[in-house]
């Protein structure tokens, strides 16, 4: 167990709050979900949160992150919203319908059975483990996350989420999406999960957008997003972020590939406060490709903090992984990315390449590609530049009659145009243009996405 000095209040508060709180907790929620909350809290107790300038979490301070004095929703009381007359999506006519998650609840709107007519699932974390309690118990909580103490806190905790089930063989032909708004009047701790569940030769793609409706009001977001796919399956997993300067996002994501499986991951912060990503990969099956692409636009003394794994753990996969940052101001980026080929995954391709600008003397870009490879036959590579404008491009294009702010945004959005194009999705690719142009000029300062305030 970690030390019981100082250090510990922080995990203490929680772990008071669970032990008075269990009957609350377990509450109106699935027996699948209770039942992994007694382990997953024994090993946050455990090992309680990751540590402070630990080598995965030298920029991150989870300690003092968790240690502010938070609200949580254990008695899952419904926050008014009335999110079609509210809300505005930033990318819109984009999915066949959107769902909602306000805080840490599923937001139904009633149409979520529409889309079992060809067996998909798509809603509430809690209806699917009551509803499809074998299934849900074959995926929830399958991946490793035992050495995690977020993930764990998440699991001990967690009382809805969203699932998004598509069965064998099945196409979702239009892109689904997800919001998650962030709304109250006190200061809260979120805790979500999410659950992907692909099966063999299904397709489907996924956005999800954040936002945060009440920019005065600090939040902090905890939330774990479990993939699976299958045997020659296509998943497009976008995420986009337009927060809050008051919000702190912690997020973990576990993607397990099969055979021939083909995953598109994209991650977008355009607004924030403090954002920290832990991607998890493992391809597991034979000639699995993977896409691993991500971008963040920084300001102030906003942080977005990247740590990524990928696993080749069978023979002619491959993966394309590439980060780009833009910093300004006194703002922080962080990119870890480690990529392990093991012994038997011969054939392997592995491409990781982290791009940073930094346009300003007081930003900070901390950086560390790793490669580790065991096998013998394979191509791999990684690559790490950190910089500046090209003085060179803004005198040409001065010199053409742009003004140094315009030369200078046509710049930082040519920069991020890799990125933009490695998205498989259209309209959501034409939109992000638009969105990426506007942060840049100054017209995106806070989530756009609400008409109202409380």
């Amino acid at each position: 167990m970690f030390q019981k000095n100082e250090e510990m209040k922080s995990e203490q508060q929680y772990i008071d709050l669970f032990q008075t709180n269990r009957n609350v907790i377990d509450s109106g929620c699935a027996e699948g979900l209770n039942r992994s909350r007694q382990q997953a809290f024994d090993r946050f107790r455990e090992t309680g949160f990751p540590r402070f300038q630990s080598e995965d979490y030298r920029q991150t301070d989870c300690q003092a992150l968790f240690g502010e004095n938070f609200g949580m929703n254990l008695h899952k009381f419904k926050i008014p919203a009335r999110l079609q007359d509210t809300f505005r999506c930033d990318v819109p006519n984009i999915a066949t319908r959107q769902y909602f998650m306000v805080n840490d609840l599923f937001h139904s709107t009633g149409h979520e059975t529409k889309e079992e007519k060809q067996g998909i699932f798509s809603g509430s974390l809690n209806v699917f483990a009551q509803q499809y309690p074998e299934v849900f118990a074959g995926y929830y909580n399958q991946l490793p996350t035992a050495t995690d103490g977020l993930s764990n806190f998440n699991t001990a905790f967690v009382q809805d989420g969203y699932v998004l089930y598509i069965p064998a063989g099945v196409v979702l032909e239009k892109p689904l999406q997800l919001i998650n708004l962030l709304t109250g009047r006190v200061n809260a701790l979120v805790n979500r999960r999410l659950l992907i569940i692909v099966e063999d030769g299904a397709q489907a793609k996924l956005l999800i957008c954040d936002h945060t409706s009440d920019i005065k009001r600090r939040f902090l977001v905890n939330q774990v997003c479990e993939i699976f796919v299958g045997k020659s399956a296509l998943f497009d997993f976008y995420e986009l972020e337009e927060s809050s300067e008051q919000t702190v996002r912690m997020q973990s994501v576990y993607l397990s590939q099969q055979t021939a499986s083909n995953v598109m991951v994209n991650s977008v912060t355009l607004t924030n406060g403090h954002t920290r990503n832990n991607y998890s990969i493992a391809l597991e099956g034979e000639q699995a490709a993977l896409k691993l692409y991500g971008m963040a636009i920084l300001d102030g003394e906003k942080v977005v903090d990247n740590h990524t794994l990928i696993e080749h753990k069978a023979p002619h996969c491959q993966s394309d992984e590439l980060f780009k940052y833009v910093l300004d101001d006194a703002s922080t980026g962080v990119f870890s990315g480690r990529i392990i080929v093991e012994k038997d995954a011969q054939k392997t391709q592995a491409y990781q390449h982290n791009r940073n600008l930094c346009t300003s003397p007081s930003c900070r870009m901390y950086a560390k590609p790793q490669l580790e490879i065991y096998a013998d036959d394979v191509k791999c590579s990684h690559g790490l530049t950190t910089g500046q404008l090209d003085e060179n491009a803004l005198f040409y294009m001065r010199s053409r009659g742009i003004s140094e702010a315009e030369a200078r945004m046509l710049l930082k959005f040519a920069f991020m145009d890799d990125v933009i194009e490695g998205i498989r999705l259209d309209i959501l690719k034409d939109r992000l243009k638009r969105l990426v142009e506007k942060r840049f000029r100054g017209e995106l300062m806070h989530c756009q996405g609400c008409r109202g305030r409380s």
